[in-house]
Formats: C-alpha cells, sequence, structure tokens
C-alpha cells in the first residue's frame, strides 16, 4: 500500500505544470552558475598568465646563466692556457744572460784569429738554445733601423745622426729584446737617432 502512495506522489510531482516562476528560478539558478563559471574561468586565466609569466622570467633566467657560465668556462680555459704557455717565462728569463754572452763571444771570435773550431761550436751552441727556445715561443725583438716604438724598446741613450731619415729610428742596439708568446720579457736596449 506505501508503494501505491509513492507513486501516486511521484506521478502527481512529474505531471505538475512548470510555472513562470519555476522557470524565472530556474534561469536564475543557471545565471548564478554561469557567473560562477565566468569567475572560475577567469580565475584561471589569471593564473595561466602569471604561470606564463613566470615560465618566461624563469627561461630567461636559466638563459643567462648559461650564457654567464659559458663565459666563465671560456675565460678560465684562456687562463689555463695563459698560465701554461707563460710557466717557463722565469726559466727562459733566466737564459737570456746566456744568449747574451754567446752573442758576446761570437762577436769576439769573429774579430780574432783563434781557431775556426772555437767559432763553430760556439755558434753551434748558441744556434741550438735558441732554436730551442725559439719553440718554447721565445721571439727576438728586431730593433735596429726600426722606428722607435715604447712598446718594444727602452732608449738609453741618444745620438745625433747625419741622415734625417734616421732620426726617431734606432741607430744601434746595446741590449738584445725578446717577447715570449708575444708578450715582451725583456725591452730591448736601444740608442736612437735625433
Amino acid at each position: 500500500m506505501s508503494e501505491n502512495i509513492k507513486t501516486e506522489q511521484e506521478e502527481t510531482v512529474q505531471e505538475a505544470p512548470v510555472t513562470e516562476e519555476v522557470k524565472k528560478e530556474e534561469k536564475k539558478t543557471i545565471l548564478k552558475k554561469g557567473n560562477k563559471d565566468k569567475a572560475k574561468i577567469e580565475e584561471l586565466e589569471k593564473k595561466v598568465a602569471s604561470m606564463e609569466e613566470k615560465a618566461a622570467k624563469d627561461k630567461d633566467d636559466y638563459i643567462r646563466l648559461m650564457a654567464e657560465f659559458d663565459n666563465f668556462r671560456r675565460r678560465t680555459s684562456q687562463e689555463k692556457l695563459e698560465l701554461v704557455s707563460m710557466a717557463s717565462t722565469d726559466t727562459i728569463k733566466g737564459m737570456l744572460p746566456v744568449l747574451d754572452d754567446c752573442e758576446r763571444a761570437i762577436a769576439v771570435l769573429k774579430e780574432s784569429s783563434d781557431s775556426d773550431a772555437a767559432k763553430e761550436g760556439t755558434e753551434l751552441i748558441y744556434h741550438k738554445l735558441m732554436s730551442y727556445l725559439q719553440g718554447k715561443g721565445l721571439a727576438v725583438i728586431e730593433a735596429k733601423g726600426q722606428a722607435f716604438d715604447t712598446d718594444l724598446h727602452e732608449a738609453v741613450a741618444q745620438f745625433p745622426v747625419p741622415e734625417e731619415e734616421m732620426k726617431g729610428k734606432v741607430f744601434d742596439v746595446v741590449q738584445t729584446g725578446y717577447t715570449l708568446n708575444g708578450k715582451v720579457i725583456r725591452f730591448a736596449k736601444v740608442v736612437v737617432g735625433i
């Protein structure tokens, strides 16, 4: 019996005519739901925009960091190369007086009447030592007849010269100058024509 009553009530509820008020209530409910959805959509769009900004900023920071690291790596490897190439500088600087002595010995032996064997032996030692040091990056600074350059030459005297084209140029070399891998390790001591 109670089942019959429930079914009758359900039928009456289903058969009840939809009034204007019910329609308006449904519209209001739908509109409220729509407004809530719009608010949710706007909120989500704001979140997406902020996340995109954050991602763009993070990407920019990452790119800058990678560039900075690349510069650091390049600079470090360059410093290592310079350190290795300049590691022997002190040793080579210590060998320069020996080269000077060999040059003086060769000049003296050419003017003397000593045996040719002494001349050849001294020249052989000088050339072997010079070729070894040149292999390590040593180079002679060519000075005689060149224009005086304070980056390469050190003037120890000035000498009056009769030729106009020799003025301001190196007239004589007192001590040979050297560079090691392009860097001056000893300036050429020169006499400049005035």
